[in-house]
């Protein structure tokens, strides 16, 4: 697995709950988040940290991108967090909680050399670092963590977000910049459907390639609302032979549905099918 395949749903499941992760190989989640951190009380992290790690190595979960969260290094478990699953063959990367700075990676990173890592995006510090931390080498996406994010920024709950716009977008533009995935934070309200998904739909269109979820129920909306439509398949594949078209007849850009076509919509075309393909194999 690699940071090619769709994030559209990252979905966290506690270490510390044996039927929790034994059911996320039944669920149709892109990525699962394997929590030793937040979701792990102190008195329970190194029985999680074992048991996720025979886990790990009993349950085929599939094509799922599997990242384990591992305590910070500042902790007591984080260390030898990072060590457990160094070289652990079925972990597909290490996602580092409150990411400061690229330094805080590259901790980690002389732990588990050989690893992807995953960069939490909630602090203020690590808002403000945003572009040194995506341009790490090592790294391959960074999740937003804006629960943590708002609880320090003193902000309140806005349906609009608004209070949390600046730190997404300078997330957004350091991971673009650098070519990075990027998952969009939380929805806690996880029984309200229509909430989750005018929040997945604004993440969206804000540029996020997927969201991450607390609760199974929430994974079919944020599949969805991260998938290209069909209407916008259509649309792309006809940009394209439009295009083409064009090129043949000596010219620069189309016109389509009343609309230019030129080479930037070609290539926003031809990574939405690329990314239909990617999800189709994924569901396979």
């Amino acid at each position: 697995m690699n940071s090619a395949n769709p994030v559209r749903s990252m979905l966290y499941i506690p270490a510390s709950k044996g039927r929790a992760l034994e059911k996320a190989a039944t669920l149709a989640a892109d990525a699962i988040i394997f929590d030793l951190e937040d979701a792990v009380a102190p008195e329970e992290k190194l029985a999680a940290r074992a048991s996720l790690g025979a886990v790990l190595g009993e349950i085929d979960y599939g094509r799922r991108l599997r990242l384990v969260r591992i305590n910070g290094l500042d902790s007591a478990w984080g260390q030898e967090d990072a060590l457990a699953f160094a070289s652990h063959g079925s972990v597909d990367g290490i996602l580092v909680p409150k990411v400061n700075g690229a330094a805080d990676l590259a901790a980690v990173a002389l732990l588990a050399p050989d690893k992807p890592l995953w960069a939490m995006m909630e602090t203020p510090l690590g808002m403000l670092n945003a572009v040194q931390i995506a341009g790490f080498g090592a790294l391959r996406g960074l999740v937003m963590g804006t629960n943590d994010l708002a609880k320090d920024l003193g902000a309140r709950y806005r349906h609009d977000r608004a209070p949390l716009a600046t730190s997404l977008g300078l997330c957004l533009l350091a991971a673009k910049a650098h070519g990075r995935l990027i998952v969009d934070g939380v929805f806690n309200a996880f029984r309200d459907a229509a909430g989750l998904e005018a929040e997945s739909v604004q993440g969206r269109d804000m540029g996020f390639d997927g969201k991450t979820l607390i609760h199974p129920d929430q994974v079919a909306v944020a599949n969805r609302v991260f998938a290209p439509s069909p209407e916008e398949l259509d649309l792309a594949q006809r940009q394209i032979a439009a295009y083409n078209a064009a090129l043949a007849n000596g010219q620069g850009v189309a016109v389509l549905d009343g609309k230019i076509v030129e080479n930037l919509h070609i290539l926003a075309a031809q990574a939405l099918i690329v990314k239909a393909r990617a999800i189709a194999v994924l569901q396979e």
